[in-house]
């Protein structure tokens, strides 16, 4: 069905908002917000030409869109600000994932010496910023690596050793440890070259996840 000129100059006009919003000075929570809401208008302005209304269909699909746009929510994104201060300047690097997950990684100098499993002290700070004011029913998955010293008979039951023992620590915080999956992937995963100290320390690693469960705010 052929479009209208008033309707190809308002989807338009939509794409062109969605895209200047994300742009602007805004978090992430909000730019999902603002892109969802004008694509799921475009999208529902075209649906809703199908039935002689695009103009219903325009606000329907922008109201859905922004719900669905909306997949960092504030409490996520105040904990990574929280996270991201008290972890400046230390070499643990806090991120949001592709899929909309908080991934902190804590290297060796935060996390583990070689060949052990046991978390060291001035990592447990870290972690107890990482559990304040979370949600109980929080999704934490927790993944062990090692660097390429020894083999992988060692480093792989090692790696989730360590997971294990990060998950053992924030289970006696605000942490349900059923909540928690523990992973190792042993030497398999580096970042780094194993070659250098440098590079093994980086790969001796533990990187942790956080997910809100559905329908999280």
């Amino acid at each position: 069905m052929a479009f209208s000129s008033p309707l190809i100059r308002t989807l338009i006009a939509l794409a062109a908002a969605a895209t200047l919003a994300a742009c602007q000075n805004m978090t992430e929570r909000e730019q999902g917000t603002a892109t969802g809401a004008g694509i799921g208008a475009i999208l529902g302005a075209v649906i809703g030409s199908n039935s002689g209304n695009a103009g219903k269909g325009a606000l329907i699909g922008a109201a859905g869109g922004a719900v669905a746009g909306n997949l960092w929510s504030k409490h996520m994104e105040e904990k990574r600000a929280a996270m991201e201060k008290a972890t400046q300047g230390t070499g643990i690097v806090v991120s949001r994932t592709e899929d909309n997950q908080l991934k902190v990684n804590v290297p060796s100098d935060f996390s583990f010496d070689v060949g052990r499993s046991d978390v060291k002290n001035n990592m447990r700070p870290v972690l107890d910023e990482f559990t304040r004011g979370l949600d109980p029913n929080m999704q934490v998955r927790v993944v062990g690596h090692t660097d390429s010293t020894g083999s992988d008979a060692i480093n792989n039951p090692l790696s989730v050793r360590r997971a294990e023992a990060v998950r053992d620590y924030i289970s006696t915080k605000s942490v349900i440890s059923g909540r928690v999956i523990t992973e190792g992937h042993g030497s398999h995963e580096p970042v780094a070259q194993n070659d250098t100290p440098a590079g093994r320390a980086q790969n001796r690693r533990v990187e942790i996840f956080l997910r809100e469960p559905a329908g999280g705010k």
